[in-house]
């Protein structure tokens, strides 16, 4: 069920998606366009529509599009006789269904939990005037026994999501004194993330058939032109994706934060205003997160099913919208190339260092450390020592010198 102005697109198409990935089949799908209603959402002979469709289609609960008041919930409930939900609590259905990982489930239920605070006392008043689907038990609880019960659960997940928050920003300081560069893959969801994320890392996380299947980061080191490359996949995007969601996966979130560049996914298989809409959603949920001034290049993926004229057209129209467009399969692993050559155009030069240092115990063990965290170009050993060149990002390169120094080491270039 959608209420929509005039003008505002028709987004029963999603919901119905996104009802089937949470486990729904759906029956029916009504819409009706008008100011919303402050009893039901919707006007009263929409209601009466609403519930004859119930019966009649022996429906088992009414998905909202629209964000409902309690009270505009109980009302329906009320009239219809079944549970109403709104496209928020089925966005958490969704997630509970699809969550594996345990940061994922606590992110999920954090996002319950604060939805349940905030309309903790309409719901029990409510409830206690009579209990209708969804509401059921809450009359049995004194309001601020509730809502204190909330909040003793919520401070609970806060501090086990924040000791997984410490443990990746140590991950992450780690990797940058490594001197690797980071690149995170966004995109609306089932826009292909995952599978260009197991052809780039030659690995294989989850890829389903419907929405979300990835709702945590997966982070793997890739070869980019001889770069070592961290590539991170994480949760899709999509339209009216509440603040709650947004803050309840901050900690997720942060690695597309803290990125070099982030790598924007596009489905290129749907009408170029869809493409529009979905990259403009994409655009602003970035903003959202503040992921400010990180260098984008985005990937007009599934080209496969297009035919040349159709990419080259659609290229052109999203030039004024979108940055650094690069078409591509990553089923079908097509312009990968071109794909990485415009992504390493984004990184720093790395600094290349030609040197050469005795041969001891301490500097073979410096030199085989030197093969984990650098890119070594040559090695030769002659006369008791120790021939390199490699290369490192400008950052780190002054740790490797200083080490260089400390074994009595010989810079002879430095470039």
């Amino acid at each position: 069920m959608q209420r929509r102005l005039k003008g505002e697109l028709n987004s029963l198409k999603e919901l119905k998606s996104l009802g089937e990935a949470a486990g729904y089949v759906t029956v029916a799908a009504i819409e009706q366009i008008r100011k919303p209603s402050s009893r039901f959402q919707i006007g009263r002979g929409k209601v009466e529509e609403l519930t004859r469709l119930v019966k009649e289609k022996n429906a088992q609960k009414v998905i909202f599009d629209n964000r409902l008041k309690t009270v505009q919930v109980y009302n329906l409930a009320k009239e219809t006789n079944v549970e109403v939900i709104d496209r928020f609590q089925l966005i958490l259905e969704m997630f509970t269904h699809r969550a594996s990982t345990t940061e994922a489930k606590l992110q999920i239920q954090l996002a319950r939990l604060r939805y349940e605070m905030a309309h903790a006392r309409e719901k029990v008043r409510l409830a206690r005037k009579q209990e209708q689907p969804g509401f059921g038990g809450l009359g049995a609880y004194e309001v601020d026994v509730y809502h204190e019960s909330i909040r003793r659960q919520v401070k609970t997940i806060q501090d086990k999501l924040e000791s997984t928050k410490r443990k990746r920003s140590l991950h992450r300081t780690r990797r940058k004194e490594l001197g690797f560069a980071s690149i995170s893959l966004a995109g609306y969801t089932y826009a292909g993330k995952s599978t260009l994320f197991n052809t780039l890392v030659n690995e294989a996380v989850p890829i389903g058939k419907g929405l979300f299947t990835t709702l945590s980061t997966t982070t793997r080191a890739f070869e980019l032109f001889g770069k070592r490359t961290l590539l991170t996949d994480t949760v899709g995007f999509i339209d009216k994706l509440p603040l709650e969601l947004i803050k309840a996966f901050q900690s997720t979130l942060e690695e597309t934060i803290f990125s070099d560049l982030i790598l924007l996914v596009i489905d290129a298989n749907q009408p170029l205003e869809e493409i529009k809409r979905k990259l403009s959603i994409n655009l602003d949920t970035i903003q959202k997160i503040g992921a400010y001034g990180i260098p984008i290049v985005t990937a007009l993926n599934k080209i496969d099913l297009l035919s040349r004229n159709e990419v080259e057209e659609q290229k052109e129209a999203l030039k004024e919208f979108a940055l650094n467009i690069v078409p591509i399969s990553a089923l079908e692993s097509e312009n990968l190339d071109l794909l990485k050559e415009e992504l390493a155009k984004h990184f720093k030069s790395y600094v290349r260092v030609c040197f050469s240092i005795p041969i001891s115990n301490e500097t073979m063990s410096f030199i085989s450390w030197l093969f984990k965290e650098t890119i070594v170009k040559k090695l030769n050993y002659e006369h008791n020592y120790a021939d390199l060149v490699i290369e490192v990002l400008p950052e780190f390169s002054e740790k490797v010198l200083a080490r260089i120094k400390k074994y009595d080491g010989t810079v002879k270039e430095l470039v």
